[in-house]
């Protein structure tokens, strides 16, 4: 059986396939086109997010049985597709919530303290003491829109830091994740709108679906404390960003940190020049050395485990 991997993928995990007997061909730098010839040659495919399998693409795979994303987001597959054609689809959301909630925690810290900005002048050769005045973390609260893996981790951080943490979760998980919340000791809301009037700090922790998209619009920002800022390591889609910019820009809000964009590599012009109270990182929330190993060897254990009973 073959296995392609159409975008980088550990030795690891690539062992993992090969000792399971399966034939592994690697095509780090497939385009979309090729994707399209060549998918009906293979058993099971292995994407990150660079790879989209679109229905066009789907449409193909004749023979395909499993398709393994190493990582959280499914937004790069056509899931209707893939459920149509019976095509397994597979991901790894446990592997990547330590790396990206560190990540956000970053964001916050280089927030409140301005290191970006205090690292770029400094570099510069000014000596900008006075400017970079900020605030603590501690005493802060945390309000975090959705409730998965990764957010739990950064509640356990932050409560631990001496943050107070508010959760708003009505979406995958639902009472799972209100319950497990609760434990830790976070505080529920029961409407987002209670919650982002009372953070300081606002993270997002969702899926990129038609119920999330831009649910950080311009009514929900005016609801905002005018020193709240935005966390988003999640998806783009979640943020209207023209809402934002002009949140920015009119000092509405104090500040954002993104990671995530609606299209990527970033070219919005507009986001890219708002320098002032925004900081910018091109979709590093899950590039640790531990997060991508554990994502490759997870996902080749779960695609070898399904794809066995077709040996």
């Amino acid at each position: 059986m073959k296995v392609l991997i159409s975008d980088k993928l550990q030795d690891k995990g690539i062992k993992i396939f090969e000792d399971n007997g399966f034939e592994v061909i690697k095509k780090f730098t497939i385009t979309h086109d090729e994707l399209k010839e060549e998918i009906e040659k293979y058993d099971g495919i292995v994407i990150r997010s660079r790879t989209k399998l679109t229905a066009d693409v789907l449409e193909n795979a004749k023979n395909l049985k499993a398709i393994g994303r190493a990582g959280v987001g499914l937004d790069n597959v056509d899931r209707q597709k893939a459920a149509e054609m019976n095509i397994e689809v597979l991901n790894t959301p446990e592997a990547p919530a330590v790396s990206v909630a560190e990540l956000a925690l970053g964001l916050m810290l280089s927030l409140a303290r301005k290191i970006s900005h205090a690292d770029r002048t400094t570099h510069q050769g000014q000596w900008n003491k006075s400017q970079y005045l900020g605030y603590t973390l501690k005493g802060k609260k945390l309000g975090l829109i959705g409730f998965g893996n990764i957010a739990k981790h950064l509640a356990k951080i932050t409560l631990a830091m001496g943050m107070s943490v508010g959760v708003y979760s009505r979406f995958s998980k639902g009472q799972i994740a209100i319950d497990e919340a609760k434990e830790i000791g976070c505080s529920i809301y029961n409407s987002i709108e209670d919650l982002v009037k009372d953070a300081q700090i606002i993270s997002l922790h969702l899926p990129a679906t038609p119920q999330t998209e831009n649910i950080i619009n311009e009514d929900l920002i005016k609801l905002m404390r005018k020193d709240a800022v935005i966390i988003n390591t999640a998806r783009g889609k979640l943020i209207d960003d023209k809402a934002l910019i002009k949140a920015l820009e009119n000092k509405n809000i104090s500040g954002a940190a993104l990671d995530v964009y609606r299209e990527e590599p970033l070219k919005d012009p507009e986001l890219i020049k708002c320098e002032e109270n925004l900081i910018l990182t091109p979709h590093i929330g899950s590039q640790s050395i531990e997060n991508q190993i554990a994502a490759a060897t997870m996902i080749a254990e779960k695609m070898s485990e399904f794809l066995k009973k077709y040996q």
